[in-house]
């Protein structure tokens, strides 16, 4: 199946044929399994291992986290795509949205309050899991509407 995968601007063709998978015209070998008991993804590419944790936000939209860092994917079938292409059809602005922690943890540090203005990729909470702190950042410009957790949560 072919999928259209936009990650930071940037819009890859990528297309899954079970374990082959063909990416921006370059093929590997690459599975995505569940992490029982957690949130996380094992991705695994041409036998490289990189843990992933996949929340699902809208149709379409996924946030993904590795080591603290968040980016925001979305990903479209070709149906869906050429659907948009001929209807004009996009998902439009987005509202507030909720940052969830992608594992359970302690906060350390809350490091932003109600009502302040933050950019994309400060830091908002410290959250230590397995004896290691993890910046968790704002995923795009925006103002803290509520903070619900505060350090030793």
């Amino acid at each position: 199946m072919k999928y259209f995968v936009t990650l930071d601007g940037r819009t890859l063709e990528v297309e899954v044929d079970g374990e082959k998978v063909t990416v921006g015209g370059r093929v590997v070998s690459a599975t995505l399994s569940p992490v029982p008991g957690t949130p996380l993804r094992q991705l695994l590419i041409e036998g490289r291992s990189v843990a992933l944790a996949l929340d699902e936000e809208s149709r379409g939209g996924w946030a993904l986290t590795r080591r603290g860092e968040r980016w925001e994917a979305e990903v479209v079938d070709e149906r869906t795509r050429h659907i948009r292409s001929l209807t004009g059809g996009s998902e439009g602005a987005r509202g507030p949205a909720a940052l969830r922690a992608p594992m359970p943890g302690l906060v350390v540090r809350v490091l932003v309050e109600s009502g302040q203005a933050v950019a994309a990729g400060a830091g908002l909470v410290v959250l230590e899991a397995m004896k290691m702190e993890n910046e968790l950042k704002a995923a795009a410009e925006g103002t803290v509407g509520t903070v619900r957790v505060a350090a030793g949560e």
